[in-house]
Parts: C-alpha cells; sequence; structure tokens
C-alpha cells in the first residue's frame, strides 16, 4: 500500500463516518473521529452483513485493500447510535 492508497482509504473512512453520524443525528468529534468511525462501521457492518450471509455492497478497491462503503456507512450508523444512546447529555 502507497502512500497515495492509505491517504485515498482515510478520506474514504472519514466519509463514511461523517455520513454515518450525519444518519443518526448524533455528531461528536472532527475529523479524526469521523475517520474511526468509517473504519469501525466497516468491520462492525461487514461482521453483520457475514452473520446475515449478505453480499459486499459497493465495495472499492484500494491497492490490495477492499473498502465497503455501504457495510461502513450502516456499521458506522449503528455504533454511533448505541454511543448516543450509552451516553446521556448532562445540562
Amino acid at each position: 500500500m502507497t502512500l497515495i492508497d492509505l491517504l485515498i482509504l482515510l478520506v474514504l473512512a472519514g466519509l463514511c463516518g461523517a455520513l454515518g453520524q450525519a444518519i443518526t443525528g448524533y455528531s461528536r468529534g472532527g475529523c479524526l473521529v469521523s475517520i474511526a468511525l468509517g473504519f469501525v462501521g466497516a468491520v462492525l457492518g461487514l461482521w453483520l452483513a457475514r452473520m446475515m450471509h449478505l453480499p459486499e455492497l459497493f465495495a472499492v478497491t484500494i491497492g490490495t485493500t477492499t473498502f465497503p462503503i455501504v457495510w461502513s456507512i450502516i456499521g458506522a450508523a449503528l455504533f454511533v447510535a448505541v454511543i448516543s444512546l450509552l451516553s446521556r447529555r448532562r445540562y
């Protein structure tokens, strides 16, 4: 994996994490949090897809790495929803 491949992968993960946050309406953190959510969402989404025997939807291959766009967004949205339920707002 080259440096350009890594940067493209980070941008895709950031966009997927930001979309996951936008779907749930819960936004904490900035760009780094969105990137982390994109990667966590990809792992969680792929795990859910494999448990339900569903195919990878819209997987993008960057270098030698395959990144599932749809499952990353779904996984990030589920992860952010769980985080928002566990953390309460304190006024």
